[in-house]
C-alpha cells in the first residue's frame, strides 16, 4: 500500500514539474537569471535541470499533503 501511496504523489508532481518547466521557461531564458545581483554561472541545461527537480519537490509536497489530508483519522493514528 506504501508503494501505491507514493506512487500517487510521486507521478503527479512529475507531470505538474514537467508543465511547469514548459511554462516558466518558455517565458524565461536562464541565462538572463541572476542570484544575488551576479549572472549564474551555470549552463541553460544546469539550470533547466535544478529548476525542473525544484518544481518537482514543491509538487510532490503539495500532492503528499493532498494525500495525507484525504485520509481518514484511524489511518493517520495507526
Amino acid at each position: 500500500m506504501l508503494a501505491k501511496r507514493l506512487m500517487w504523489i510521486v507521478w503527479p508532481a512529475f507531470l505538474v514539474a514537467g508543465l511547469m518547466e514548459m511554462l516558466v521557461f518558455a517565458m524565461v531564458d536562464p541565462q538572463d537569471l541572476h542570484w544575488f545581483g551576479h549572472p549564474l554561472a551555470m549552463s541553460r541545461e544546469g539550470v533547466y535541470t535544478l529548476a525542473f527537480f525544484a518544481f518537482w519537490i514543491l509538487a510532490m509536497i503539495s500532492s503528499a499533503l493532498t494525500a495525507l489530508l484525504a485520509m481518514s483519522p484511524r489511518e493517520v493514528n495507526r
